[in-house]
């Protein structure tokens, strides 16, 4: 199943432009989108309404060809780019390329995102193409709402985390203790050892991450601490999981919060709310509510309960000090988001992340994550992970 493009067609005409242009490599989320092509190296995609057109190297033109949901490519020979870069410096052999490809196209003025090379625009500028900036991040907004294909890429990925969240899971809970820190097999179980478990286990399921969260005590009350050193007993052990799918590049997203023997009153009391503030953002969570509204009731939960969030003191550097959730697909992070300002309407075919936090470096940090597919007629949890505390 495709993209809806629609969106995109209506902005090119909205703004006079005969096409969109994108000049990244396929760490790009919108370049991979767009192309359908995985390359390391950056290459141009010609999005038109009548059809997408690829410029690549040599070296990538035949699996541009065979691999990209392009309907023409093109390779830099085709504009004879050698004999340029005899006349020019590189900088202005390039410019004459990317010049004649567009003017091959019939295109003389492109929208880009926001992203899009400076020295590519100028460039494109002298040789007379208008070059402008899409401000309303169309092909970003045309990517939140995932097809059918994608949700399973989303749910293949989620799986993978599920399967390293529980080898997580099953060393510390493997774990003695010895002074009030955790010892596995003879040796002080560290926040390192447990990442690379996590990270062994998502090589065997087809993923792989960048970097994790294993933050303990004082490191989990701060929501993005890496987390390093020994794991100590008692004290709050923040797991958070993004993996991407190797094969398809979409990721997953899933927190767990662990406490190996006895959490303190206050933590366990962070726990209790963070699980009402979970409940309480799935109750809101339907097509037509915005990310604000389950954004609120989150809030709602938390400042009834005593704890300041950042909207009753945004300078609170304690309590609930994030927001709810966030779009996940080819990023981690992408839209929609939910959180305060996030007035569009959730909409079906919508993945976002739903996950409410308490942080106090006196006490540690408590979050839990789970992922959601927005539907017709509410939404599907791709979780299906137990909420355990006490290990």
């Amino acid at each position: 199943m495709e993209p809806d493009f629609g969106a995109l067609d209506d902005a090119l005409d909205s703004a006079g432009a005969d096409g969109y242009l994108l000049d990244a490599d396929a760490s790009t989320s919108d370049q991979l989108y767009l192309s359908g092509f995985d390359a390391s190296d950056p290459f141009l995609t010609l999005y038109t309404p009548d059809e997408t057109v690829l410029l690549v190297s040599g070296l990538e033109f035949t699996r541009a060809k065979r691999e990209s949901r392009a309907d023409t490519v093109r390779r830099y020979a085709d504009y004879d780019y050698q004999e340029k870069r005899a006349n020019n410096d590189t900088s202005t052999a390039r410019d004459l390329l990317y010049a004649e490809f567009l003017d091959e196209f019939g295109v003389e003025s492109v929208l880009a995102n926001e992203r899009f090379p400076l020295a590519t625009a100028d460039g494109l500028r002298e040789h007379g193409v208008s070059v402008e900036v899409d401000d309303d991040d169309t092909v970003g907004t045309i990517r939140a709402t995932k097809t059918s294909e994608e949700v399973e890429h989303v749910k293949a990925a989620q799986e993978a985390n599920e399967a390293a969240m529980r080898a997580a899971q099953t060393l510390i809970e493997a774990a003695a203790v010895r002074d009030g820190v955790l010892h596995y097999e003879g040796e002080p179980l560290t926040s390192e050892r447990v990442k690379e478990e996590i990270e062994v286990t998502l090589l065997r399921h087809g993923c792989s991450l960048d970097e994790t969260i294993v933050a303990c005590g004082e490191s989990a009350s701060i929501p993005h601490d890496r987390g390093s050193g020994p794991l100590h007993a008692d004290e709050t052990i923040i797991i958070d999981i993004f993996p991407r799918d190797k094969e398809t590049k979409y990721h997953a997203d899933m927190t767990r919060t662990f406490v190996k023997g006895d959490a303190s009153s206050e933590a366990q009391e962070f726990y209790d709310v963070t699980r009402e503030a979970l409940d309480a953002a799935f109750d809101a969570l339907e097509p037509g509510a915005t990310g604000e509204e389950v954004h609120d009731a989150v809030c709602d939960v938390y400042e009834d309960a005593g704890y300041p969030t950042l909207r009753s003191d945004p300078s609170t550097e304690t309590g609930y000090i994030h927001s709810t959730g966030h779009g996940v697909g080819l990023d981690v992070h992408e839209a929609p988001s939910v959180s305060t300002n996030a007035t569009d309407e959730l909409e079906p075919g919508h993945i976002v992340t739903i996950e409410p936090g308490l942080y106090d470096p006196e006490i540690g940090g408590v979050r839990l994550e789970d992922i959601v597919v927005v539907t017709e007629d509410g939404y599907e949890n791709f979780t299906d992970y137990p909420l355990d505390f006490e290990l």
